[in-house]
């Protein structure tokens, strides 16, 4: 056992508000995370963490604290972080109840930081809104308004305000103008509760959008708990924007980064930040996940502005890092980087990129330690296995996935919590491990054999590899190992919330802004 340091709340504390590079890790389930966590604490699963931590922490030797709320995960993590090559890595003292006793502030949910400042960002500018009575009201009036949806298009796809428009939030700016280039338009921006209705609205009025402009209040929460029917499946989406509208955009973007000081790069500077090894350069593309693939800038990772603004933990883990973006119609990079700037962020924007910058094709793949061994078998032969009996099938899959389809008979498991998964599963003579890919399931390969001193074999391409064979299939929590707590059930997703969870969760968000001013360390400003 490697003996590792601890840190205490009040270093950790005094090194976010110096703006050093620190990464408070809490290795629980999302679930559990989502209960309770400091503000800048990024989830990181101990499940997952191997196919995760380079990506979102790559410099190895960033400070890294880990914590758990007692369940041993933080040792275990500590062990494996090291074991990866990360060397300034410590334990949180005392863990979460040791933050909690030295008067650290907890908030509940995912995606806190963005979330907190978007009801600052409010309550400071005074975002106009509509409540949903109102908009159902110019809707059913065949008032001149369009509705924009600014969540992700699957968002979008389970759930929308009738007559709604996908326009994901860094694309507002650059596309308003071609979805209501009449200014006496009405533009109404939604999402699923506050956060992104209020920035994408913001948004357009710091952009100097002629148009009145206003956030649905509540977005389909509000909606839902006014009563009125939302639409389902529908695909509207955005135009391509002309060249005189993205233009005007361009100068107004550029305008509203310089306003919240927002750094100006050269793919030069680029360079020598990637090869400073004080400091850690995150490189984000802020474009649609389709043009990504088609043609992106060496070693940037895709990530839709939008969802960069709303979610920066889960991929920019490092606080007090830098980060760089990058786009090809200096809109979206600008209007993301203003945000970012005011969420306390050193952040810059790539200026004169040039279409063959964008050498890289594809979708991004994350940075994984080398894998380990382990022996494959086909889909075929586990059937015939299967159909012989003594062999147990492991799913290490996100539970969500399991639900929908698995193998028939394969158990849910969580990694972290092998010992306890394999005490319910029944004794076999083998074990085929499995998930979407195989490639969580390889990691636990080893695991299985020294917990069950048996033979533990890894399906070929997963569980994908079964249904490409055309095998039967199963749904539901037919054999769950582990609690099903690898996943926050957030209550503005999907349609089948409970209304008093709803309304919970805007109370919360409502609270947001004095657990803030409590916590001090957020380094937010409001242009």
């Amino acid at each position: 056992m490697t003996t590792v340091s601890t840190r205490s709340f009040a270093q950790i504390r005094q090194a976010l508000l110096d703006r050093q590079e620190v990464a408070l890790v809490d290795v629980r389930e999302e679930a559990p995370f989502a209960e309770s966590h400091p503000l800048f604490a990024a989830n990181i699963p101990l499940s997952k963490l191997e196919l995760e931590v380079y990506s979102r922490i790559p410099r190895r030797d960033t400070q890294v604290i880990v914590y758990d709320n007692g369940e041993g995960l933080a040792a275990r993590a500590a062990e494996r972080l090291i074991a990866l090559g990360y060397s300034q890595v410590s334990l949180l003292e005392g863990g979460l109840q040791g933050w909690r006793k030295a008067g650290g502030e907890l908030f509940i949910d995912v995606n806190v930081p963005s979330k907190a400042f978007g009801e600052l960002v409010e309550s400071e500018r005074h975002t106009p809104s509509l409540a949903a009575e109102e908009v159902q009201a110019l809707l059913d009036s065949q008032a001149d308004v369009v509705v924009l949806d600014a969540r992700r298009f699957d968002e979008y796809q389970t759930m929308s305000i009738p007559t709604g428009i996908s326009v994901p939030g860094a694309e507002l700016v650059l596309r308003a103008r071609e979805l209501a280039p009449d200014p006496t338009t009405r533009i109404i921006v939604n999402c699923a509760g506050r956060t992104r209705s209020i920035i994408g609205t913001q948004s357009l009025i710091n952009a100097g959008v002629a148009n009145p402009v206003s956030a649905l209040r509540n977005g389909t929460i509000g909606w839902t708990l006014a009563g009125q029917k939302l639409a389902h499946g529908q695909s509207r989406r955005f135009a391509p924007t002309s060249e005189e509208h993205r233009q005007i955009a361009a100068v107004d973007a550029r305008r509203v980064a310089d306003k919240a000081r927002v750094g100006r790069a050269t793919l030069a500077d680029l360079q020598a930040w990637r090869q400073d090894a004080a400091r850690t350069t995150y490189l984000f593309d802020v474009r649609t996940p389709e043009e990504f693939e088609v043609g992106h800038l060496p070693g940037a990772r895709s990530t839709p502005g939008g969802q960069l603004v709303q979610e920066t933990d889960h991929v920019a883990s490092v606080r007090g890092a830098r980060l760089v973006l990058g786009d090809d119609d200096g809109v979206r990079a600008n209007m993301s980087a203003s945000w970012l700037a005011q969420l306390g962020w050193e952040v810059h924007v790539l200026d004169d990129l040039q279409p063959a910058d964008f050498s890289e094709k594809g979708a991004w793949i994350a940075p994984v330690p080398t894998p380990p061994q382990a022996e494959l078998i086909s889909p075929h032969t586990l059937a015939d296995w299967l159909e012989h009996g003594d062999t147990v099938v492991l799913d290490f899959t996100a539970s969500a996935n399991y639900v929908k389809r698995h193998i028939p008979g394969a158990w849910w498991a969580l990694r972290a919590q092998l010992p306890q998964a394999l005490a319910k599963v029944p004794a076999a003579q083998r074990y085929v491990l499995t998930c979407g890919s195989s490639q969580l399931a390889r990691l636990a390969v080893a695991e299985v054999e020294a917990i069950t001193g048996k033979q533990v074999f890894l399906l070929q391409d997963g569980t994908t590899g079964w249904i490409n064979a055309q095998l039967p299939l199963e749904e539901g929590e037919t054999h769950l190992a582990s609690p099903r707590i690898d996943r926050y059930r957030r209550p503005y997703e999907g349609t089948d919330n409970p209304k008093e969870a709803m309304q919970a969760y805007l109370d919360w968000e409502f609270g947001l802004v004095d657990q803030l001013a409590r916590d001090g360390t957020h380094g937010f400003h409001v242009i």
